[in-house]
């Protein structure tokens, strides 16, 4: 089954923009991330919609982050993204009338409540400036200088 990775995508992405010295057009971030850029485009909607980024048109437009990456958390990204499912793991509806049936869905049910529960409090808790601390952290130990163009 393939991998939901739009979160940690768009994340990569956002942290870029914070060092980023000029807009972050949808081809540039298509290209780093070697996708199509109307998917690139149609994601970031949502961002702008949720007042993540916003948009600038012309020559020398492109995305730019409408707030500071300590105002906006994991959770906050998840929910610009619709709110993708957090596990790809199903309960059966073949045969509704059976009591194991009925018994191991609502265990499923009830744990993947919880976990989830957990999950976005968690999520809550991480703001994007947090991961970019820790990203130049990895950086300072690795000896790398981190660009601002590094990505675009």
């Amino acid at each position: 089954m393939r991998q939901d990775t739009r979160l940690s995508r768009v994340l990569h992405v956002l942290i870029h923009m914070e060092k980023h010295e000029k807009p972050a057009t949808s081809d540039a971030i298509a290209a780093m991330l070697q996708t199509n850029p109307v998917v690139v485009r149609r994601t970031m909607a949502g961002l702008r919609d949720a007042g993540y980024v916003t948009s600038e048109k012309g020559h020398g437009g492109g995305w730019v982050l409408a707030r500071p990456l300590a105002e906006i958390t994991l959770l906050d990204i998840h929910k610009a993204l619709g709110n993708p499912d957090m596990f790809s793991i199903g309960l059966s509806g073949d045969n509704p009338a059976c009591v194991i049936e009925q018994s191991v869905n609502v265990a499923l049910a009830d744990a993947m409540t919880e976990a989830q529960a957990l999950l976005f409090a968690r999520f809550g808790k991480i703001t994007l400036a947090d991961l970019a601390r820790e990203s130049f952290n990895r950086w300072a130990q690795s000896g790398h200088k981190p660009s601002a163009m590094e990505g675009f």
